[in-house]
């Protein structure tokens, strides 16, 4: 199993529009996670936003950003989330700090 932790910035007053975005989540990009076996949870505090995920390998992740879905749904979330100065998503990847029960993946 692979895990990560990813830390975003929404765009100021984005939250609503975010999380429309994610209950109407493109069927397309649901499939090719629940192919790819992965499992999801998304926090907020104030507009940072806090993504743990797991799929059952590096390897799903990096054929997930390799679907030609992923870059779109980055796209259409660029204009909620913050970017850096080429339109990219920033992401902070974030190192496991704890892990415990069936968290604790061995990492």
């Amino acid at each position: 199993m692979k895990a990560v932790g990813q830390a975003l910035k929404l765009r100021p007053g984005c939250y609503d529009e975010y999380k429309k975005r994610h209950d109407e989540l493109w069927p397309e990009l649901a499939d090719v996670m629940r192919s790819h076996g992965v499992n999801m949870a998304i926090y907020r505090f104030e507009d940072t936003l806090f993504i743990y995920g797991t799929a059952p390998s590096e390897e799903a992740w990096e054929e997930i950003a390799a679907h030609p879905v992923t870059p779109q749904w980055n796209a259409y979330m660029a204009e909620v989330l913050e970017t850096d100065e080429n339109g990219e998503l920033i992401r902070h990847m974030l190192p496991q700090a704890f892990a415990f029960g069936d968290f604790d993946y061995g990492e």
